[in-house]
Order: structure tokens, then C-alpha cells, then sequence
């Protein structure tokens, strides 16, 4: 496969996740803000930023709900947002477009169309809602309409590899405003896993129950540990040489390394402090994403975050 399309296919998998999983942190941040009058606005606002590896706007002393949404949902110009991200699906669905498929390039193109410039404050809810069900639906029929060749396995590796990135800062975000943070519960719906969660321990969300759950599960979607595994998967596939001593694959050693740090290290461990370790599976994403395009993409100058997290 040409790299070029390669590129293209695991961007558009990256950006499509990229979307959804913003707008499940936002959706369930700024709903807090809403719920807890005891919350300040302007450090829980700087610090969901701050997660999400995007700048306060300049010169503005006090960071509102809105600022976050300017910043965060709307604005075209910051790679960090979710008008970026379906933007740059829909640029990467273009330089493919011998690969993807009608059905795939109608819903990236009518959804970039619809993105809206501006939000109103009572329909924030139903935007995060139309973003989550569009990456879904695009998902959807790349999955049921595409042959599970490269095509396919770069356009998931994407996927996984940004999944793994977006549920490490929604659970870096539990600690943003420290007590006052989401609760578990809160986390748990927004990643779509309450109910995957009370049929796997059946009772009301704990911390180490729920860390774990979305950490280590690896029948669920959702977690690290299955997204890293996928990513393993698709990677594999993708380059299936075997080495007869040690790792030459340095994607599958940084994603190696990183799942067995999780899977073997005591959950109370990694509770007390989770900032840090999901600090460090952003780093091995990072690490990942540059792996693969150096290897497969050299031509190409890599999309990133900006501000605290690049």
C-alpha cells in the first residue's frame, strides 16, 4: 500500500476517535460545572485545558465554560478540538479517496458540512451527542463495508492507538478539581461502559473497581488494556516479522512495555497516583505514533497536540 494512503487510513481512524472522545470529556466536564456551584470555574476550566493539551486564550484572566468550548469544540484552527478533528477526517478521506469507501466519505464530508461555528449554550448537550453518534456511525460501516486487509488494520490502528490516548486523559481528568471532580459513576457513563461495568462486578461503582475496569478489562472496548492489545494486533498484522531474540519493532516494544507496566502493577498502585501513569501512556502513544510514521510514513510530517501534551 502506498503510504500516502496508509497515512491517510490511520489519521482518519485517529481523528474519528479523536472527536468522539473529546466530546465525552466535555460533554461530562462542563456538566459538572453546571451541577457544583462549589466548583471554580476558572481552575477546573485551565486545568481541562491543560488535559486536553490545549492553551487558555490569550489575555484572558478568568477561563468561563464557554472559553473551553471556543476552544475545545469550535475553533477550526486549534488541533485539539472537535471542528479540527472532523475537519482533518474529512481532508485525509479526500487524499484517499481511491480506498474509502462512498458510504465512509458521504458521513465524513456531511458531517464536516454540518459542523456548526458557534454553539448555543441549551444545546451543548445534543452537539456532544451528534458528535459521538456521527464517529459512530462512520466507524460502523468503515467496519461492515471494508475487507480486513492493511486498509483496514491502519484505519483501526489509528483507532486504537487514539482511543488509548483519549481514555488516559479522561481518567487524568478524575483529579482535576480533586474532591469536587467526576465521580466514578460519571466517568463510567461517559465512556458508555455503567452498564458493562455493573454486569462485570455487579455493584455500585468503587475507585478500584472502576480504575480497573476501564484500565485492565480486556474484554472491554473501551479500556487501555484492550485498545493497547488491539493496536498490538493491527500492528502485527501489518508488519508480521518475527524476531528470533528481543523486539526490533519499536511500536510493539513501547506498546508492550506500557501494558505489561499496568497489568502488573497493583491497582492501588496505579490509583494513587493516576495522573502520572496516564501521563505515561499518553508519552507511549506519542512514542507509538512516531514509531509508525517513521517507519511507514517518513515522507510526512506528523499532526500533533499542542500546548503541555504535543
Amino acid at each position: 500500500m502506498l503510504s500516502r494512503i496508509a497515512e491517510s487510513l490511520f489519521w482518519i481512524g485517529r481523528y474519528i476517535e479523536r472527536s468522539d472522545g473529546t466530546a465525552r470529556i466535555l460533554d461530562v466536564h462542563l456538566q459538572l460545572l453546571l451541577e457544583d456551584p462549589w466548583i471554580d470555574e476558572d481552575t477546573a476550566c485551565r486545568s481541562l485545558l491543560s488535559v486536553m493539551g490545549s492553551l487558555p486564550p490569550e489575555g484572558v484572566e478568568h477561563v468561563r465554560r464557554e472559553d473551553v468550548l471556543s476552544r475545545l469544540a469550535v475553533d477550526r484552527m486549534n488541533p485539539s478540538s472537535i471542528a479540527y478533528a472532523l475537519t482533518a477526517a474529512r481532508e485525509n478521506a479526500r487524499r484517499a479517496r481511491e480506498i474509502v469507501s462512498t458510504e465512509l466519505w458521504e458521513i465524513l464530508n456531511t458531517t464536516n458540512a454540518r459542523m456548526p461555528r458557534r454553539l448555543q449554550n441549551d444545546r451543548v448537550h445534543e452537539f456532544f451527542q451528534w458528535v459521538r453518534e456521527r464517529a459512530a456511525l462512520a466507524v460502523g460501516i468503515h467496519d461492515s463495508s471494508t475487507s480486513r486487509d492493511e486498509a483496514w488494520q491502519f484505519f483501526t490502528l489509528g483507532r486504537s492507538i487514539e482511543r488509548t490516548d483519549m481514555t488516559a486523559r479522561l481518567l487524568a481528568t478524575r483529579s482535576l478539581t480533586e474532591a469536587s471532580g467526576p465521580s466514578w459513576t460519571t466517568i463510567l457513563r461517559s465512556c458508555g461502559a455503567y452498564e458493562a461495568y455493573l454486569r462485570t462486578y455487579r455493584g455500585m461503582p468503587s475507585a478500584r473497581n472502576a480504575a480497573e475496569f476501564l484500565l485492565l478489562d480486556r474484554l472491554f472496548p473501551r479500556s487501555i488494556i484492550y485498545s493497547i492489545q488491539r493496536a498490538e494486533e493491527c500492528m502485527s498484522a501489518i508488519d508480521p516479522r518475527a524476531d528470533r531474540v528481543g523486539h526490533s519493532n519499536t511500536v510493539l516494544r513501547a506498546l508492550g512495555q506500557i501494558r505489561n507496566d499496568l497489568e502488573y502493577r497493583p491497582i492501588s498502585e496505579i490509583l494513587g497516583e493516576l495522573p502520572t501513569h496516564m501521563d505515561r501512556v499518553q508519552q507511549v502513544t506519542r512514542e507509538a505514533s512516531e514509531a509508525i510514521r517513521g517507519r511507514f510514513f517518513p515522507t510526512q510530517a506528523e499532526p500533533s497536540w499542542i500546548g503541555e501534551i504535543t
